[in-house]
């Protein structure tokens, strides 16, 4: 499981280094995505597998699913962290979350999540007060 938010740089060349804590969870490789709200997904190499999986079971004739499927896999990259645990961003993704070089790094459960860290910054402003007010029908028997 990915928990906890991590801020590093990206380097001259777009490459993000993981956050220590994630590596070993990502070592045997991982795949990089286009994520909801202008963020990347990025997912260890088994779990998009799952995930591809489940996609796969939605019917061809569904256009909200052929639409997503689309985006989703379209700008996928698989990737293979290096030695140091850094992975190359591809232009066309670091593009559509608008990274440049400050990034936050996000556990998300299954998943990271990778933002430009002023977007992120103002994405917990947003979200936090709702937050505090939500009731049981959002997750429901868990909190």
């Amino acid at each position: 499981m990915f928990l906890g938010t991590h801020t590093p740089r990206l380097d001259d060349k777009g490459r993000l280094i993981l956050p220590a804590r994630f590596r070993d969870q990502l070592l045997d490789g991982l795949v990089i995505t286009r994520g909801q709200e202008r963020c990347l997904y990025i997912f260890p190499m088994q779990e998009f597998q799952r995930m591809h999986e489940e996609m796969r079971q939605a019917p061809l004739t569904n256009k909200e699913a052929r639409d997503y499927q689309r985006v989703f896999l379209s700008g996928a990259s698989s990737e293979l962290p290096d030695k140091q645990g850094r992975v190359t961003l591809p232009p066309l993704l670091r593009t559509y979350a608008g990274l440049e070089r400050d990034v936050a790094v996000i556990g998300a459960g299954a998943r990271v999540e990778l933002w430009d860290l002023r977007t992120w910054e103002s994405y917990l402003d947003e979200v936090e007060p709702a937050f505090a007010d939500r009731r049981e029908e959002v997750l429901p028997g868990v909190l």
